[in-house]
């Protein structure tokens, strides 16, 4: 494998440190700079000439946006979006969530923005972030079975995130990072307008709902979600994210039960 195409794997791998072959005692190095005495400070150069008027001031190292900063940025560039086009390209914009860095693609959305119902998950896989799709790996593949299984597909339901950016190695999303990325999902289902949400998982469904409950305590009921945009309250429904039925199995009997809540709720409106 050459070089370009090793790097290529460990970045879609989420690797994002290097370690040497040799161990290294940190403990140690730590333990003998608090030892070592103090070094004075560098002395500082005495300018040779004084300059006058405007000289443009020499460009400022790169730092992240303060988190204040970032959050008033995203409710702005969020609230200021009319279209989910606009929405879109408001997401490319926001430099504001360090995940956007470490990825290679923003995963917006898939299927169609004028379905009844509309899905909510945590945040993309590897899979996702490579095809810049939701819900396309193992989980992905889950999900399209379930969709079918109430007579659902990708052409008759709505699927989003809340996280649009791949957490390196698929970790979970930081509450910082899912608070940094709420108003856009918020906006999102604004835009879309549907008559249910189903929250796929507890991260966005404590998010998008503001409780602290496990998803095991908010599934099997129906929730009413509000936001300033929406003209009435949406009914929501949690259940198990597909990525944690594929390791649980003997939650899909629960999540069967859920499916046909939603489905049940969906005829009462044809």
């Amino acid at each position: 494998m050459s070089p370009h195409h090793l790097l290529r794997w460990y970045i879609e791998a989420g690797v994002d440190e290097t370690i040497g072959e040799e161990p290294l005692d940190r403990y140690a190095l730590s333990q003998a700079a608090a030892q070592a005495p103090a070094k004075a400070p560098p002395a500082v150069a005495q300018p040779q000439q004084r300059f006058t008027g405007n000289a443009p001031a020499p460009a400022p190292a790169f730092a992240a946006p303060l988190p204040n900063q970032a959050r008033v940025s995203a409710s702005h560039l969020a609230a200021a979006c009319k279209t989910l086009h606009e929405l879109k390209e408001a997401l490319e914009q926001f430099d504001g969530c360090l995940l956007k860095k470490t990825c290679q693609r923003t995963v917006f959305a898939d299927g169609n923005p004028e379905a009844k119902v509309m899905f909510i998950g945590e945040a993309p896989g590897a899979d996702e972030d490579r095809l810049g799709l939701p819900f396309v790996g193992a989980s992905g593949k889950l999900l399209d079975k379930m969709l079918a299984s109430i007579g659902l597909n990708r052409s008759s339901a709505y699927i989003s995130n809340v996280v649009p950016w791949r957490p390196p190695g698929n970790r979970k999303p930081e509450p910082t990072e899912i608070e940094l990325c709420l108003p856009f999902i918020q906006r999102h289902i604004e835009l879309v307008d549907p008559a249910i949400l189903v929250f796929l998982g507890g991260a966005p469904a404590t998010a998008l709902l503001g409780r602290q409950d496990a998803i095991s305590r908010l599934r099997g009921k129906w929730w009413d979600y509000q936001s300033h945009g929406l003209a009435r309250p949406v009914p929501a429904y949690a259940t198990f994210h597909p990525a944690y039925l594929l390791r649980t199995a003997a939650q899909k009997r629960e999540a069967w039960a859920d499916f046909l809540a939603v489905y049940k709720r969906l005829q009462t409106l044809s």
